[in-house]
């Protein structure tokens, strides 16, 4: 059975707690170097899987309101839309550039995960090749991908400067899917031996007995929630809650969020009883998360 990793535990102080959630303030790749070997139990993450876009320059861009390579959607019905990622203007060499940073981090997250544990890596169709690659190249092995079914804003768009002239034709497809990449650490012997010994290995069956499944229908984030925690990446709770609970098949361990933004992930984990643990460099982000994380873990997704 699995021993919770508690936050003092860690080299790192943390920069805020909240129930049984704990945020440090560091690089992940830094802090996941000096974590001891085999303390988190799954990793579920929404990565900045283009980086770029995460990069100091294009957040101030954003935090203005001028987009950069991120795209600010025009308001509809009223209502601001989540900006998005422009990974079409991404270079050969921003491509090349994630795929070795996904590689370095899954590197430095094999040790620290116990054998067994789970990752869930949110991705894009455009780039999610290259960070499936890089996490296999590390030496996890891939056990499929959870589809969140949900349509958003990016695609579908007429030829930029041309629409009338080609009202018939759209530039890429509207995406109405976005993958979440499955990954395992190996582990030796019997699936029920390493459940006995690490507590993790498969994945938690649904409250009525029924499978884990692959494909989730799900929601844009609702403006609620968006009030709650303004990350232009968040993911709803309830999508959230459902990957969290999956990730620990006896239900007991810690999660790890390495790109934690706003602390969704540790709030979704506070709800459900799960330690957790987060690491966000960015200091807005931190700032953000401090109220962010209290909110969203009392947040009822039934509303």
């Amino acid at each position: 059975m699995p021993t919770a990793l508690l936050a003092d535990e860690h080299p790192w102080e943390p920069v805020f707690r909240h129930q049984r959630a704990a945020l440090y303030q560091a690089e992940a790749r830094a802090w996941l170097s000096e974590q001891p070997a085999n303390s988190v139990h799954a990793c579920v993450t929404d990565p900045p899987y283009g980086l770029v876009e995460y990069s100091p320059l294009e957040q101030r861009k954003l935090r203005a309101g001028r987009g950069g390579v991120w795209r600010v959607p025009p308001s509809f019905d009223g209502c601001r839309r989540s900006p998005l990622p422009r990974f079409t203007t991404l270079t050969t060499s921003d491509l090349a550039a994630v795929e070795r940073f996904f590689y370095d981090w899954a590197v430095a997250l094999r040790p620290v995960l116990a054998p067994g544990g789970h990752v869930f890596v949110a991705a894009n169709p455009l780039v999610s090749h290259l960070v499936s690659y890089s996490l296999d190249k590390a030496g996890f092995e891939r056990r499929g991908e959870v589809v969140r079914l949900v349509q958003t804003m990016r695609g579908g768009d007429r030829p930029k400067g041309a629409e009338d002239e080609f009202a018939h034709v759209s530039a890429m497809p509207r995406s109405q899917w976005e993958p979440w990449l499955l990954f395992r650490k190996p582990f030796t012997g019997t699936l029920a031996a390493n459940l006995r010994r690490w507590g993790v290995g498969g994945l938690r069956r649904l409250e009525d007995g029924r499978p884990f499944g692959d494909v989730i229908a799900s929601s844009p984030t609702r403006l609620a929630e968006r009030r709650l925690a303004r990350h232009p990446s968040l993911k709803p709770q309830a999508f959230l809650r459902q990957v969290c609970r999956a990730a620990l098949p006896l239900g007991e361990g810690v999660v790890l969020d390495p790109f934690a933004g706003s602390g969704s992930t540790l709030a979704a984990c506070n709800a459900l009883g799960y330690d957790s643990v987060g690491v966000e460099r960015d200091t807005a982000y931190v700032e953000l998360a401090r109220d962010a994380i209290p909110a969203l873990s009392d947040y009822s997704t039934s509303k």
